[in-house]
């Protein structure tokens, strides 16, 4: 492409004029764009003028294609919450032709097609397959009763395409032949059928042939995607107001697609260590007196924990960011003290600002008119925990650097973390906000119909900074109900007001696969049930499914019955225990699949069909996933089962529990006895272990346990480390190790590559060797023959952390 250049094709030197007046004298209910009447390029974009449209094309890399539509001539301002800022465009080769009967965009990895004849869009691979192509195409109504348009884009589709993600949507995995609704909804005690749910996340990955690609709608009024539920034969995805505006996004493999869509809306930070521990929280652990106790009882179980939570009973009156001295009367001292015993501390906050004159938060956010309005001016106020509210417009950055500020308090108390809920936003009286809220969405002031569905993010966007702002060297933390695209450069999420059913156990896990498909990996679900009381088997269940999910936290409603472990009988409790234990011992694995996350976009949870998408068996399954590379988990989500049937994808697998190594691409029976959920590990793998901790930094293990699975081919695993807390990770404190096995004939030999010179202290690696004869004949160590042992019937061997070399005959 030669930079600067323009070609421009006019066949109206009185373009502007005749567009509005063919635009105004139609009378359709459905608006088309018609025939392409010019164009222009211009460095990275292609403008294209239609009858009554103009389309903008940008080339944002050769993966990816951004298409905005503009109606009456004028492109909106191009502002977006979702886009990282950090994003860059980077210089993309490409051309722009008139061939034909279309205009045509080339990139190393695409071509778009555009028909003159009725501005219809086709887009293929470099090699000419179809990946997607216009059916109605772009279209628009008219808004008759709030103004503007309904935009909508629809696309053929056939029933043999998969579509997913979405975010945190019901229902099953594959989402075609289903409507989906983005609209923020405070929905307790939701079911497999609810729409919508709680987060709005205008992204799915589609799965043409074998394959995938994305489209992002970047648009945050209220959205809607038709994924063959009205025609079987279209895919359509709308939105009751503002520009469309969206993102095409090639992998071709799906997990790529995440990653893209992830590297276009941000990198998640990497949170404190702990932040991966054990959580536990009720609505409500009061007084000071029951937190002491229900901290005091974990340890004495050992039963390891990280953190507590305090839910809304905490404060004085519900008034945010206050402590009620009846019930905590130094909290700074028990927050000291649990610290001590390795417990951190997360309180929860509300949007709601208690209306009270003697109140000085109400007093501030009145003075500074923080709070959001109607639309004649007068603040909106709506009942939640503490009666009358207002709320802060969090699209406003006065509010949200306002907001920031008012965390130096409880930071200073010790608090480690903070929990945003009822941000949907959510209210007593309508559920939500009235649709003309005012907002001021960043200088583009605009109603609630535009800011509701952002206004969680921007809530958690504000609580992060602040954390931020006085948490001096140290990672922050926070915790979600309701977001929007780009969620993950600020905070954790977890699924909402579940029930303590088994139906729930199954929609929590294909909640968090589709999370982290929607490039939201930090994700989990309230363990047992937010509403109900779980019997020992479904709670022992729960936990072994969230073992396995990045963020890991039982929560409930005090008034349905309690849910720390201990209150089930000794056989769950002792499962119970085992599981959480295992989580720490998996830790140093979990945070190395975070670090993949933070670093490389690379989803923490993928669905096999995400994985193995050439395989289309995966492609309906729903629970089986995988959590990093190696590890492959299908929870058993039905009651009195002792079997349970499973699929492997392609390759070797290892059942841990049994070591033995069964060939998948097929249908499995597995033993689920109550202490085991199927659990298998990819052949190749070599698997970070460290010893059973009650909280992430007891101490510091001697030894790290490397398990490795044997491989019969060349296959990389990886080893992340750095301090768990302090920022010094960002000035390249850390270490990567990379492991690389080759199974050879006669041998096996595994290499070791270290980047980075922190130094966590262990004295070295236990090596325990799976699928390896025990009749090894020789292992050499750097060049030095050494002896092993066997444990459990498996040969082990301790070794120096900065070997170089290892080779096993």
């Amino acid at each position: 492409m030669e930079e600067n250049k323009e070609s421009v094709q006019a066949k109206d030197s009185n373009f502007e004029g005749n567009y509005i007046e063919k635009f105004t004298e139609s009378k359709e209910e459905e608006f088309y764009p018609g025939s392409i009447i010019s164009w222009k390029q211009k460095k990275n974009k292609v403008k294209i003028y239609a009858e009554f449209s103009t389309l903008e094309v940008s080339i944002i890399s050769e993966s990816i294609l951004k298409f905005r539509f503009a109606n009456d001539g004028y492109f909106e301002d191009d502002f977006s919450y979702a886009i990282d800022p950090e994003f860059e465009i980077k210089e993309t080769a490409f051309s722009f032709k008139e061939k034909g009967e279309h205009l045509v965009i080339r990139t190393a990895n695409l071509q778009c097609f555009i028909n003159k004849a009725d501005s219809k869009i086709k887009i293929s691979d470099s090699f000419g397959k179809v990946l997607v192509e216009d059916e109605k195409g772009y279209h628009w109504k008219e808004e008759k009763r709030f103004g503007g348009h309904v935009v909508i884009s629809t696309l053929k589709s056939v029933k043999e395409n998969k579509y997913y993600g979405l975010g945190d949507k019901t229902g099953k995995l594959n989402l075609n032949g289903t409507r989906k609704e983005l609209w923020g909804t405070d929905c307790y005690g939701y079911g497999n059928e609810t729409d919508p749910v709680y987060k709005n996340i205008p992204f799915f990955i589609g799965l043409n042939g074998t394959e995938g690609y994305g489209i992002f709608l970047d648009n945050t009024f209220r959205t809607f995607f038709d994924f063959g539920s009205e025609r079987q034969e279209a895919l359509s995805f709308w939105a009751q107001g503002g520009e469309m505006r969206y993102y095409f996004i090639y992998g071709p493999q799906m997990t790529d697609v995440v990653e893209k869509y992830t590297d276009l809306t941000g990198k998640s930070p990497m949170p404190p260590k702990w932040a991966l521990g054990y959580h536990q929280s009720k609505w409500s652990y009061y007084p000071e007196s029951t937190v002491r106790e229900l901290a005091a009882t974990f340890r004495e179980k050992k039963i390891p924990c990280d953190v507590i939570h305090l839910d809304i009973d905490y404060m004085d009156g519900y008034r945010c960011f206050t402590w009620n001295q009846e019930r905590f009367p130094e909290p700074q001292k028990m927050i000291s003290d649990l610290r001590k015993d390795g417990f951190k501390t997360i309180v929860i906050i509300d949007p709601g600002i208690k209306i009270d004159p003697l109140y000085s938060i109400y007093q501030q956010g009145v003075y500074h008119d923080y709070f959001c309005t109607r639309m004649d001016g007068a603040r909106f106020k709506g009942s939640v925990w503490p009666g009358p509210c207002h709320f802060p417009d969090f699209t406003n950055p006065a509010a949200r650097k306002w907001w920031s500020g008012l965390f130096s308090g409880i930071i200073q108390d010790g608090v480690a973390g903070v929990w945003n809920d009822m941000n949907e936003p959510a209210v007593f009286e309508e559920g939500t906000f009235p649709r003309d809220v005012r907002h001021d969405y960043d200088g583009h002031p605009c109603s609630h119909r535009k800011g509701h569905n952002v206004y969680g993010m921007q809530m958690a966007r504000a609580t992060y900074r602040g954390l931020e702002q006085f948490a001096g060297n140290k990672r922050s933390f926070t915790i979600t109900r309701s977001a929007y695209a780009g969620i993950q450069r600020y905070s954790s999420v977890w699924t909402g007001d579940n029930m303590a059913s088994w139906e729930h156990l199954h929609i929590a896990n294909i909640q968090c696969q589709r999370l982290s498909s929607s490039g939201v990996s930090f994700a989990g679900s309230d363990v047992g049930g937010f509403i109900g009381s779980p019997d020992g088997e479904l709670y022992t269940r729960w936990i072994q499914l969230a073992t396995f999910h990045p963020f890991f936290r039982t929560h409930s409603s005090g008034d349905h019955g309690d849910k720390e472990p201990w209150v089930f009988e000794e056989k769950f409790l002792n499962i119970v225990r085992r599981y959480i234990e295992f989580r720490y011992e998996l830790m140093p694995y979990l945070y190395t699949c975070f670090w993949k996350y933070s670093e490389f976009s690379t989803p923490m949870l993928r669905s096999i069909s995400l994985a193995y998408q050439d395989d289309r068996e995966t492609l309906d399954r729903e629970e089986e996933f995988l959590l990093g590379d190696h590890l492959l988990i299908c929870p058993v989500s039905q009651p009195g089962v002792s079997s349970r049937i499973m699929y492997l994808p392609e390759g070797n697998w290892y059942n841990f529990w049994t070591n033995e190594m069964v060939a998948g691409r097929k249908e499995i029976s597995v033993d689920t006895p109550l202490e085991q959920i199927p659990l298998f590990v990819k052949e190749g793998a070599i698997v970070p272990f460290q010893p059973v901790m009650q909280y992430t930094d007891e101490f510091v293990p001697e030894f790290i346990t490397l398990h490795v699975y044997k491989a019969s081919n060349k296959t990389t695993s990886h080893f992340y480390e750095d301090d768990g807390e302090s920022l010094d990770f960002e000035k390249g404190i850390n270490t990567v190790r990379t492991f690389t096995q080759e199974g050879l004939k006669d041998k096996v030999k595994i290499t070791q590559k270290k980047e980075g010179l922190y130094d966590a202290g262990n004295k070295g690696y236990k090596l325990k060797l799976h699928g390896f004869s025990s009749e090894i004949n020789k292992v050499s160590v750097d060049g030095n023959e050494v002896s092993w042992e066997l444990e459990d019937n498996l040969p082990i061997l301790n070794i120096s952390k900065d070997f170089k070399s290892i080779e096993i005959i």
